[in-house]
C-alpha cells in the first residue's frame, strides 16, 4: 500500500504533487503545492493534470509559484497509519437500545465487520 496521495482525475494512477481549490465567489481556480492534508472540496493533481488544467469561461486560474514535488512519507505518517489499522482491528463494544422502555439495556460486542455489515454477540 502506498502512502502517497493519488491524482483525483478519473483513471489517473499518478502521485499527486499539486492541490486544486476553487474560489467560487471570485470565479477563480487556485493550483498550488500539495496541501499537507487532504481537505474536502479540494482536488489533488499529478504534474501533468496540474499543468494542463483549464478553467471554465470567465474564470481565472491562479498558479502559485513553488516547486511541485511529491512529499516523502514522514515518521508521523507511518505512525498515523499504524494507529488507524490498530484501531480498525479492535472489537467495539456498543450498547443496544432496549426494545421496551422498562427493559434493561443489553450489552453486545462487535465480533466482525465487513463493509457496512456488523456481527454482534451478546455478553
Amino acid at each position: 500500500m502506498s502512502l502517497s496521495r493519488r491524482c483525483s482525475r478519473t483513471a489517473c494512477q499518478s502521485a499527486a504533487i499539486a492541490t486544486l481549490t476553487y474560489v467560487y465567489s471570485d470565479s477563480t481556480a487556485v493550483v498550488g503545492p500539495l496541501a499537507t492534508y487532504a481537505e474536502p472540496h479540494t482536488y489533488d493533481l499529478c504534474g501533468a493534470h496540474a499543468e494542463r488544467l483549464t478553467a471554465p469561461r470567465g474564470w481565472e486560474i491562479v498558479r502559485l509559484a513553488g516547486e511541485y514535488v511529491e512529499p516523502e512519507p514522514s515518521h508521523d505518517d507511518l505512525l498515523a497509519l499504524a494507529n488507524a489499522v490498530r484501531e480498525a482491528g479492535r472489537p467495539r463494544t456498543a450498547p443496544v437500545a432496549p426494545a421496551v422502555p422498562d427493559e434493561a439495556p443489553s450489552r453486545t460486542v462487535e465480533t466482525a465487520r465487513r463493509g457496512h455489515l456488523r456481527v454482534l454477540r451478546d455478553l
